[in-house]
């Protein structure tokens, strides 16, 4: 495992980041530890939750199974945004709930700190300065150590940069974008911010809940049960059958095989590997909810992709900008 600074910061991290989302909802805490245990050996030190996840469960399980090691040695990171509760105020980015959550998430976490306290999404509702403030104050307090952002689009992300610099409150040092072979979009705006103003890229999803794990075949007509793809179509998540069965994904798919199979590596491990080497990225971060699956993905570690093999994939995953980003994403020749 390698290690990356986090953002401009002097705090390093393992190239990959443990995601704790399946912890206590798809993976009982048995096979939560296991994975916490396997992650651990490999060398990472980097677990990103969030308040919602598993109603607190995952930052319970993480929590529990951190009792037992160095917690200095380990970068830990959750979210605020989403509800928490039953309560009108259990929700959103003002003052109220930012600090009720913090205090929740410390206490199921068994720590007095978070290293990473990420907004987990924009709150149209609340103004910024008093967001913003309340961060500030946070890791003022040393209840947390940095702060990073979710979910927001290029806009967002670079109005609140600027409102913390013009205020002089503490800044982003990351953002955690959804971002794939099949995420490309994340580049139009969101990366380029991130590569300007310095923050660490911390992409969810590298492979796109399953889609780019090899799983999937074009001659199988619909997901199969028990799949991440199927728990989509029942629970109305974004990643169905419908969504991607076309071929831009069936290509994607067949340049990663084959890219795979010369490699003697897995589907998985060659697209999460892609990722990983794109500009601007930290950490992907691994979702697992089986040892076996993290098992894998941790193959993705001591090698490289060649040039050749990167542009090869880049090419395949390529998405038709729209105006204004066709514009912006090429050399225009103008004369006055």
């Amino acid at each position: 495992m390698e290690y990356r600074y986090l953002g401009r910061s002097g705090t390093t991290v393992s190239e990959l980041c443990l995601g704790a989302m399946t912890f206590g909802r798809e993976a009982d805490e048995a096979d939560s530890r296991r994975m916490l245990d396997l992650f651990a050996d490999a060398g990472g030190n980097f677990i990103d939750t969030a308040d919602v996840y598993g109603e607190g469960a995952s930052e319970e399980v993480t929590g529990r199974w951190l009792k037992g090691r160095d917690r200095d040695q380990w970068v830990i990171a959750t979210k605020v945004r989403f509800p928490s509760g039953p309560g009108v105020n259990d929700v959103g980015l003002g003052r109220k709930h930012i600090v009720a959550s913090i205090d929740a998430s410390l206490r199921r976490l068994g720590t007095d700190y978070v290293d990473l306290y990420q907004i987990h999404g924009w709150d149209r509702a609340t103004p910024l300065e008093e967001t913003l403030s309340t961060l500030d104050a946070l890791v003022t307090a040393g209840k947390v150590r940095y702060l990073g952002a979710s979910n927001l689009v290029g806009w967002q992300l670079q109005k609140m940069l600027d409102v913390s610099r013009a205020a002089g409150y503490e800044r982003f040092l990351t953002l955690q974008p959804q971002y794939s072979l099949l995420a490309r979009p994340t580049e139009w705006e969101l990366i380029p911010v991130c590569e300007a103003e310095g923050l660490g890229v911390l992409p969810w999803s590298p492979l796109r809940g399953g889609w780019l794990s090899g799983r999937y075949t074009r001659d199988m007509g619909g997901a199969p049960d028990g799949s991440r793809v199927k728990t989509a179509e029942e629970q109305g998540w974004s990643e169905t059958w419908a969504a991607y069965d076309n071929e831009t994904t069936w290509s994607i798919l067949d340049e990663l095989r084959a890219i795979a199979d010369a490699r003697g590596a897995s589907v998985a491990q060659v697209a999460i590997r892609w990722v990983l080497q794109r500009p601007g990225v930290t950490a992907p971060i691994l979702g697992a909810s089986k040892l076996s699956q993290l098992e894998d993905n941790l193959g993705v570690v001591g090698w490289t992709l060649s040039g050749e093999e990167m542009a090869r994939l880049t090419a395949v995953s390529e998405v038709t900008a729209p105006y204004p980003y066709d514009a912006s994403m090429r050399d225009i020749a103008t004369s006055r």
